[in-house]
């Protein structure tokens, strides 16, 4: 099984849903997993709202961040029971996702369950594409005493608009919420349910826009995060 890579931002929601046609009756609880070992095993919820049954894939990778590029690998530390699962109608299922691994954990581990809906064969054999619905849940696993994540931040001038970076240091994840850019004590850009992570050791970019009125220097970033607010002078450039 080969990697999977994905492009900026694109991973950054904490459940991610994409569907090329239509909407889904199928829904997933919790949207995201983060255990403290021991505690090494969480559970997934599947909700079928449809009139039929509806047939799943189950699969884990282990996830990683590298120059804002965000990349799923095959792994067997953690694995998601059953693989395959069928939803009945008007009904829901529960899979368990479990780190088999017994390595001790130096760093908080970040993997992506990748549910996805699989096409119903009676539809396909009438001559017409039922396309799948996939969500990517983040699950988290850390030890006790895992150190705080520690980001740095810098900004810079894409193809489509500015690139806010943000490169972790620190053994746990920072996760994103809204983000609010001032220059020259004016509001120059603000995003709300930004809802990204910088993972452990990772290096994560998030789409600003034109962000008109910003010019390269010094300027203020604010962050609403899962650890609380943070604030960072930061450096903007072409």
């Amino acid at each position: 099984m080969r990697s999977l890579l994905y492009g900026m931002g694109l991973l950054g929601l904490c459940a991610l849903q994409t569907s090329i046609a239509g909407a889904s009756s199928l829904q997933v609880s919790p949207t995201r997993l983060e255990k403290v070992l021991p505690e090494s095993a969480g559970v997934i919820t599947l909700r079928n709202g449809d009139n039929k049954p509806v047939k799943v894939q189950v699969r884990v990778f282990r996830w990683s961040q590298v120059m804002g590029i965000e990349r799923l690998d095959p792994t067997t530390d953690v694995v998601a029971s059953p693989p395959v699962a069928q939803v009945g109608a008007n009904n829901q299922y529960t899979l368990r996702v479990v780190r088999v691994s017994k390595k001790p954990v130096a760093i908080e581990e970040s993997y992506r369950v990748l549910v996805d809906e699989l096409p119903d064969p009676s539809q396909m054999k009438n001559g017409n594409v039922n396309f799948t619905v996939r969500f990517s849940l983040p699950v988290f696993f850390r030890a006790a005493e895992t150190p705080a994540g520690q980001v740095t931040w810098n900004i810079r001038r894409g193809n489509g608009g500015y690139l806010l970076s943000g490169t972790n240091t620190g053994a746990t994840k920072l996760r994103v919420k809204d983000v609010q850019l001032l220059q020259n004590s004016r509001i120059i850009a603000i995003k709300k349910d930004v809802a990204g992570y910088v993972t452990a050791g990772g290096s994560a970019q998030f789409e600003l826009g034109n962000a008109k009125g910003l010019t390269p220097g010094p300027a203020i970033l604010k962050l609403e995060t899962d650890k609380g607010p943070v604030e960072a002078n930061v450096d903007v450039s072409n």
